[in-house]
């Protein structure tokens, strides 16, 4: 945002220097009184349609940049979507997998839930000479516990069996959560890389921008110091040729014969000396014309100056409502953005959570070893 803002006070400082060249120029030819009684200026024309010109090509070519940058993140955030929807594919498949291997007969707690466990169990007793039965024929006895030894042997070899597997769940748990932690440090990495770049392009866009604009105003200004150089010679020229012939000549002589024509038929104005009244009343009138003219081209003028300056707020008013709504699309790229991180987030905090407090839970203490083999019972 800081860049468009840069970029737009120096279009706005750039438009108010040329403005005040421009009336800088009138100025100047306004009080130049030969300029002014010639009528208009072809060359200060020539220069505003140039100007015009170089300023519509600049204007097409930001509007170019402008949807060349729009298509370009177009194509960022598409690339980014499908990566993501490659990514929890990924994650949805191997959870499947990993769901499918999960049969009844590998869970710890079959041995209580099995349907066929009495089927499987041996009964206390086949018959009467069930080589298990006493010689008092008695089966049992209270208290007793025959099996001790392998029935405490065959717990410990269960506990240890099911520690190692707890301990290899969790470790595969930890594996997953890493490699997970990982996949989103890269996913993370990979839109910062990719916003650093389109904001190097951006820089060195302005920067050619504000270079292309420096050289033509340097260009602008060699050129007009060249010609207001040619014009102080040229006329400095004439002053001199003007005051040589007029040292040299009869007009300051004071000779009435210089003011008549070499063939009688008319007088020269610029050795006459006096003239009529009804002459100068005619002169007078024509000089009214002439500057009823003038207003009138200046009123143009005007006119058309105004018009320029109400099609350049129109085009600075379209360009300010194009970058307000580039803000306004970023800023909810930016929120969905923000929103897909939160809710990976919180998905990712539930599972360790989950981890933490239910699936491993039960882990085996001394406290819990130290029970067995307290009693006769």
């Amino acid at each position: 945002m800081s860049g468009l803002g840069q970029l737009r006070e120096q279009r706005e400082a750039a438009a108010v220097q040329r403005r005040r060249e421009q009336e800088f120029l009138r100025r100047s030819r306004i009080f130049n009184a030969r300029l002014r009684t010639i009528g208009i200026d072809k060359d200060a024309l020539d220069v505003q349609v140039k100007e015009r010109k170089i300023q519509e090509a600049i204007e097409k070519a930001r509007h170019e940049k402008f949807a060349n940058d729009m298509k370009r993140n177009d194509r960022l955030m598409c690339l980014l979507e499908e990566q993501q929807k490659r990514e929890i594919k990924d994650m949805n498949k191997a959870l499947k997998e990993f769901q499918k291997n999960q049969t009844p007969e590998t869970r710890r707690e079959f041995d209580l839930n099995d349907p066929q466990a009495l089927k499987k169990d041996r009964p206390a007793r086949v018959s009467d000479t069930d080589p298990r039965c006493t010689i008092s024929g008695m089966q049992k006895f209270a208290g007793e516990d025959l099996n001790y030894e392998q029935r405490m042997k065959f717990q410990k070899e269960q506990l240890r069996e099911w520690s190692l597997q707890q301990q290899k769940d969790w470790k595969n748990a930890l594996a997953d959560q890493k490699l997970a932690d990982d996949l989103y440090d890269k996913y993370r990495v990979e839109i910062d890389r990719k916003i650093l770049e389109l904001q190097r392009q951006e820089e060195e866009s302005r920067r050619a921008v504000c270079t292309a604009t420096k050289d033509f105003n340097r260009i602008q200004a060699d050129e007009l110091a060249f010609k207001k150089e040619l014009d102080k010679s040229q006329t400095l020229r004439d002053n001199m040729d003007e005051i040589t012939f007029l040292l040299r000549g009869d007009f300051l002589s004071e000779n009435p014969a210089q003011a008549l024509s070499p063939l009688g038929d008319r007088v020269l104005v610029d050795r006459w000396k006096g003239m009529s009244p009804e002459q100068l009343m005619a002169i007078r009138h024509y000089q009214k014309e002439q500057v009823q003219e003038n207003l009138r081209l200046r009123e143009q003028e005007r006119q058309r100056d105004a018009e320029w300056d109400r099609q350049r707020v129109q085009a600075a008013r379209a360009q300010m409502l194009l970058e307000r709504e580039q803000r306004r699309q970023l800023r909810e790229r930016r929120r969905d953005l923000d929103c897909m991180n939160a809710e990976l987030s919180q998905e990712q905090r539930a599972k360790n959570i989950y981890l933490k407090e239910e699936a491993y839970s039960n882990v085996p203490t001394a406290q819990y070893y130290a029970q067995f083999n307290t009693t006769t019972r």
